[in-house]
């Protein structure tokens, strides 16, 4: 069998003394045509691979470049010399894949990341990268755990959809028919009678309309997989193509769903705290780095780690949208005209203000609950005031929003109300207002951007660093 292999992680964990040991992985130098520094991708540290002078052709040196991959063969030693505890001796070396030392991207130095975005398919070797990956997936693990634990059901929902639940019209068209032999019908509109699904079909922007009807028969669902957005923005926090988990809850009201959001959000932090603490305590340290190079006063206060323990254990901040509103109208900075935005009662919070809140009020994440009506989904319940609905946002340092959500609607009279103020084709959503119509409960949910998240625990500015292949406006590569 070729594939005998030991990760690097486990290597480097072992002690000398037990036999030969089968490693392979890439190339990230060689030094003195005898020290191959080789990285496999489990961890950021590399195994120390120690060349016998004289014991390997030239010919093999000469192709021991970086980038190049390995199988090596040989016996852990304790190593002599500075940079790590122990290194492999090798008595077999054998070249897996060659590199072009002068056409790789990726030579050994600080690369900005702006570059790596244009390398995207590479950048998966480099220490940043590894770290913030693994734990994106360690997240990932994490969120399915979290929710099978209490006794939740995982549910697919469609990607190709033919509604907009967020009504907001900003939807990718799915289509089969030809671009130039359009069907029309006779007022010149595109016939979709002819097109694959016989109407207009869109590539889904939340899984949470179908949650929804699946939490009416199971009570717990959650949803976890790719939403679209047609939006044209150009930003270091927007996608056209994210990940969002979206739990849909029977019997829960607004404090239910607040609960649920904040337990999560805690138990991610705490999971990869727990299990990715090496590679957070490299991006801590890239970041404060990082943080060096800002002026003194845009400089975070607190490192990644502490920031993510502080989190992780203590309560978060609840207050209205209203009570939101006052604290910031009433700051020395919105006084002093400190703030982009201007903001009144019945405007949305800006991100600027958001994490105000977050970062210089309360030093804190903040739950801000029932925002007005008016600007909000059609789906959320209205409160008793008759301006607000049972609305909730989780703020969060550095990002601002981080989760979105809700008590819905769960009456069927103020529900369709609802729905043709703002414009939403009651016919066509029969199949939605059925579950208003047949055993209604109160329930909730919310949404939680997986790409924010990981953003906020790899302490990342670009949310295009935190996605493998990014889709923004005018860029589908890879």
């Amino acid at each position: 069998m070729f594939n005998q292999r030991i990760k690097i992680k486990e290597v480097l964990a072992m002690v000398p003394g037990q036999g030969e040991i089968t490693v392979m992985g890439w190339v990230r130098t060689l030094r003195n045509n005898q020290f191959i520094a080789l990285n496999d991708g489990s961890c950021n540290e590399n195994l120390q691979i120690v060349l016998e002078l004289g014991s390997f052709d030239e010919s093999l040196l000469k192709k021991l470049t970086t980038g190049s991959s390995l199988r090596a063969v040989g016996r852990l030693e304790d190593s002599q010399g500075k940079g790590q505890r122990i290194e492999l001796k090798a008595r077999t070396v054998e070249i897996l894949g060659g590199s072009d030392a002068e056409k790789f991207p990726l030579q050994p130095k600080k690369h900005s990341l702006e570059f790596l975005r244009e390398i995207a398919h590479l950048r998966f070797r480099t220490n940043t990268f590894g770290s913030v990956f693994r734990v994106r997936h360690a997240l990932s693990f994490a969120v399915h755990q979290f929710f099978h634990e209490r006794g939740f059901v995982y549910l697919h929902t469609p990607i190709i959809t033919a509604s907009d639940a967020e009504g907001a019209g900003e939807m990718f068209k799915v289509t089969t028919l030809s671009f130039d032999q359009t069907p029309r019908n006779e007022g010149g509109e595109v016939n979709f009678k002819e097109d694959f699904f016989g109407r207009p079909t869109n590539l889904t922007v939340s899984g949470q309309l179908e949650g929804e009807l699946a939490a009416m028969g199971f009570a717990e669902v959650y949803t976890f997989g790719p939403t679209f957005r047609a939006e044209n923005s150009n930003t270091t926090r927007h996608l056209a193509e994210f990940w969002m988990i979206e739990p849909e809850v029977a019997f829960n009201d607004l404090e239910d769903n607040m609960n649920l959001a904040e337990d999560f959000i805690r138990y991610l932090i705490s999971y990869v705290l727990e299990h990715n603490r090496t590679d957070l305590e490299f991006l801590d340290a890239r970041l404060a780095e990082e943080e060096k190079q800002k002026p003194q006063a845009e400089r975070s206060e607190t490192g990644l780690l502490e920031k993510l323990e502080s989190v992780a254990g203590q309560d978060f901040e609840r207050i209205s949208y209203t009570q939101a509103v006052e604290i910031i109208l009433q700051s020395p900075a919105f006084k002093k005209k400190k703030f982009k935005y201007d903001l009144a009662w019945g405007m949305d919070l800006q991100s600027e203000h958001e994490r105000w809140l977050v970062e210089k009020h309360f030093k804190k994440p903040v739950i801000v609950t029932d925002y007005p009506k008016e600007i909000k989904a059609f789906y959320m319940r209205q409160n008793p005031d008759g301006r607000t609905v049972a609305a909730m946002d989780i703020l969060a340092p550095g990002i601002g929003e981080i989760v979105g959500g809700s008590q819905r609607e769960e009456r069927l009279d103020m529900l369709e109300t609802r729905m043709r103020e703002m414009h939403i084709p009651v016919e066509q959503m029969w199949w939605y207002l059925d579950t208003r119509r047949y055993g209604t409960v109160p329930h909730a949910g919310f949404g939680l951007g997986f790409e924010r998240m990981v953003q906020f625990v790899t302490g990342m500015t670009n949310i295009r660093d935190v996605i493998p292949f990014p889709r923004t406006p005018k860029n589908a590569e890879f």
